[in-house]
């Protein structure tokens, strides 16, 4: 028999996706199973999984010791990275805030290569306060070529909080972005985001040129920018999301005559040997926060520049 007690940080979420992370090599079938059977309990009592974790709460699985680490996915390799070194901005028990370099993955895809995630991964290896069935996790992506702040969530309570305020709009995020061409002021551009998955391309249309449909492939963007210096034939800007889709910065500017520099995929021109793109996520501002994470409140973090 096992016994496992809820921690204040893995609190808040349903029993049945805590047993899924936990248990990760079991199928859900397996697992309604074990409930229904008495086989898992929670607080001594049957439960069919939909019960919300509370701290101090007692899970019991009346499993043999060769079922548990079954279940459990056995013995994994331990984590490593080879990569180059993350510099750490901000770090407490729930979050963690990374400047990201140019050239790595956020998170893993079909290629196989090593990610941020992993990075992750290696450097919380060990840590109590993640949590048995808790896995480190990236909370929101920057393009490969894209460096800046990255945010990362070390409990299950951290990644709530992250991925609230990212949903609902209260994070602000702004990037330095250097344009080709010469421009002046300050602009709000809204538009139709349309992605080709296949070439793995946006294209950014005017308002008046969208049919009405929005679906997975078609969403309003909107990006603010500021100019904050000229550079001979390039603008340096401050550019502010207030929409967030994959390529979005690079597409909208493009979508004006004012590619970013480096960035062929967009129209632009190479950049003292550079054929990628100029854009670093440098700044976050949080929005008025309470309960465990008040000490976020109107806290904003700015990346080296």
């Amino acid at each position: 028999m096992k016994e496992i007690k809820i921690e204040k940080n893995e609190a808040g979420q349903r029993l049945d996706k805590y047993l899924k992370k936990y248990l990760s090599a079991a199928g859900s079938g397996f697992i309604y199973k074990m409930l229904r059977k008495k086989n898992i309990t929670l607080n001594g009592g049957r439960s069919d999984g939909s019960n919300i974790l509370s701290e101090g709460d007692i899970i019991k699985l009346f499993f043999s010791d060769e079922t548990f680490e079954k279940m459990r996915g056995g013995e994994t390799e331990k984590a490593s990275w080879e990569g180059p070194e993350i510099d750490i901005v901000y770090e407490d028990r729930d979050v963690l805030i990374i400047d990201k370099p140019e050239g790595i993955l956020s998170q893993s895809d079909k290629s196989g290569e090593k990610s941020i995630n992993d990075w992750l991964g290696a450097y919380c290896a060990g840590n109590a306060d993640t949590g048995e069935a808790f896995r480190p996790s990236v909370c929101n992506r920057l393009d490969r070529n894209t460096s800046g702040l990255l945010l990362c969530a070390k409990t299950y309570a951290g990644s709530r909080f992250l991925s609230d305020v990212i949903k609902d709009r209260g994070l602000r995020k702004f990037y330095l972005a250097l344009a080709e061409g010469r421009m002046e002021g300050e602009a709000v551009l809204e538009g139709i985001w349309r992605k080709d998955e296949k070439n793995n391309i946006v294209r950014i249309d005017p308002l008046g040129k969208h049919n009405g449909i929005i679906g997975n492939n078609n969403a309003y963007v909107k990006t603010g920018y500021r100019v904050l210096e000229q550079r001979g034939g390039y603008t340096l800007l401050e550019v502010e999301l207030f929409t967030g889709k994959s390529h979005q910065i690079r597409a909208h500017l493009a979508s004006i005559g004012h590619p970013l520099a480096g960035d062929i995929k967009y129209g632009g021109h190479p950049h003292k040997g550079k054929k990628t793109q100029y854009l670093r996520a440098y700044k976050l501002i949080f929005p008025q926060t309470g309960g465990d994470f008040e000490r976020f409140s109107h806290k904003e973090f700015i990346a080296k520049t």
